[in-house]
């Protein structure tokens, strides 16, 4: 039996090596994609993507008052941004989402540092850290308005309870994954603790942090409509709502384009910051 087991390895390996597999030169698994064909096959998607929608709402399968065709939505871009100063909601939600999700950064960083390098600090606050990721931030809205009111605290409270948790935890797993060989090399040539988190720890971990960030701001983007759903007079979440009552599906679709399209310029801005600081970590 044993000696079968051997066979059929070496066996496999003849045959692979006599009878190359010819790739294609479309579908390749793990192949890479260029940068000009990346760029392309992504547009190409967009453009299928609303070719689909024009099809389906000027062809007449889909009642306006459900689905509004590109063009009207267009035409309600365009009233937005010359008649309602949509560009002031475009800032009071951007200055929200950065607000709350530097508010939470600021505290959870240390935080997160502390428990993925000390492991008791990690038995003390994982427990309650894990709990409280699972708990939506949409849930602490009742509270939130009676602690804060209806101002932009509020409105920055929740950004900061939806990203502060998942990024505690994010950072611990990424500190604590650190590799022990760099660890016990720095003791030996004469580290104390505080130098191996210094000196190894943080700068080891610092490419995933940063990757941390750039994910969790992506999560940040999507509890900024919720944020500004109750008691807001501003903001792309507060429009959507108005248009929402108004039965205008064209705005409401721009709303939600907007959002997604300064969600994918911050996310491009991040990667782009993150290579230029750690372009080492990519060889």
């Amino acid at each position: 039996m044993a000696s079968e087991t051997r066979v059929l390895p070496t066996a496999l390996s003849a045959a692979v090596t006599a009878a190359p597999v010819r790739r294609s030169r479309g579908m390749v698994p793990l192949e890479p994609v260029g940068p000009a064909a990346r760029w392309a096959l992504g547009f190409g998607f967009f453009v299928l993507f609303v070719a689909v929608w024009a099809a389906f709402t000027l062809g007449g399968y889909v009642s306006p008052t459900f689905l509004a065709s590109p063009i009207t939505m267009v035409q309600e871009a365009w009233k937005l941004f010359t008649e309602y100063g949509f560009l002031r909601d475009i800032g009071m939600t951007v200055w929200r989402v950065v607000g709350g999700f530097l508010l939470a950064a600021a505290i959870a960083l240390p935080l997160g540092i502390a428990m993925g390098a000390y492991k008791p600090v990690e038995a003390f606050l994982e427990p309650f850290v894990s709990f409280c990721r699972y708990l939506p931030a949409s849930a602490f809205i009742p509270l939130l308005i009676l602690w804060a009111g209806i101002g932009e605290m509020q409105k920055l409270l929740v950004i900061f309870i939806g990203s502060v948790f998942q990024i505690i935890l994010m950072v611990a797993v990424t500190v604590g994954g650190a590799r022990k060989d760099l660890v016990e090399a720095a003791y030996t040539l004469g580290a104390d603790s505080r130098g191996i988190v210094r000196r190894v720890l943080i700068p080891g971990a610092a490419p995933g942090i940063a990757e941390t960030l750039r994910l969790v701001l992506g999560w940040a983007w999507t509890y900024v409509i919720v944020a500004e759903l109750i008691g807001s007079s501003s903001g792309i979440g507060h429009m959507i709502t108005d248009s929402q009552a108004l039965l205008n599906t064209g705005q409401i679709i721009f709303g939600i384009i907007v959002i997604g399209l300064i969600g994918l310029v911050s996310d491009f801005i991040f990667k782009a910051i993150n290579r230029k600081l750690f372009a080492w970590a990519s060889l």
